[in-house]
């Protein structure tokens, strides 16, 4: 996790996509690596590793506050890379966008590329390059949301680093946690990383169009999901062909409802 992946590093740029200019915060920070990486006790990592996840989960409560004072509907969305995140984020735009205003966060190492795509598509987005950073962490999501300002009501999609790892334990202020698997990637992805799926509010298993040319199982990814958390949401979709997003946003439009106006 932090204590060896870099992820620790504050070097998060975030740029609204459509300007020029980053949003680039020096702001202090608690997570500081100032001592030698030569010779960790385990206690050491582990220690570090609580005051990390203790300090995050501060700021996502306050996050929390903040979109549950405007009504913000906020969906922490994550994969590997290449599972369908954006695809699926832009199909929702176009077709959930003439109802209900919608914006995304985007996350990646680098590029405003998947930000781009999401305003081609209708939305206005924020990109957080998270340079050596396989995650969005609360303080990041925090300085989006001041850049973003989403209006009161926005439905907000937070499209995290591709990556089934650091974002299970890392939460955002979000609502839910929504996992993309695609049908490419094999049957055992529960089973693999656990902590995610366990964390899952939904499972969106994409690309069902790819099932006749792939060895993939889906009743038994299904019940491998099912035996991490047992009472996980599965849709089958694909965000090319259209298959499913009818019950994807009969999913989306529930949560939605459950969420206070202001």
């Amino acid at each position: 996790m932090c204590a060896t992946c870099g992820c620790g590093q504050d070097g998060a740029v975030i740029t609204l996509a459509g300007h020029d200019h980053p949003h680039d915060h020096d702001h202090p920070h608690d997570h500081h690596h100032d001592h030698s990486h030569g010779d960790h006790e385990h206690t050491e990592t582990v220690s570090l590793e609580q005051k990390v996840l203790a300090k995050n989960d501060l700021i996502a409560e306050q996050n929390r506050q903040w979109l549950a004072e405007r009504g913000i509907l906020a969906l922490n969305v994550t994969s590997s890379p290449g599972a369908g995140k954006t695809t699926l984020l832009e199909r929702t735009i176009r077709e959930l966008g003439a109802t209900r205003t919608v914006t995304v966060i985007e996350g990646d190492q680098e590029t405003l590329l998947d930000a781009d795509r999401i305003r081609a598509a209708g939305a206005r987005a924020v990109q957080v390059n998270t340079g050596a950073g396989c995650h969005l962490d609360a303080a990041m999501v925090g300085r989006a949301l001041e850049t973003l300002d989403p209006e009161p009501g926005t439905l907000l999609f937070i499209e995290n680093v591709g990556n089934l790892v650091c974002p299970a334990l890392f939460d955002l202020g979000e609502h839910s946690k929504v996992v993309v698997v695609s049908v490419t990637e094999g049957t055992d992805k529960p089973l693999k990383y656990p902590h995610m799926f366990a964390a899952a509010g939904l499972v969106i298993l994409n690309k069902i169009d790819l099932l006749p040319y792939v060895d993939f199982d889906v009743e038994t990814c299904c019940r491998h999901a099912r035996s991490v958390n047992p009472d996980v949401t599965i849709l089958p979709t694909s965000a090319t062909r259209g298959d499913g997003l009818d019950a994807w946003y009969a999913w989306v439009d529930a949560h939605v409802n459950t969420t206070p106006a202001h």
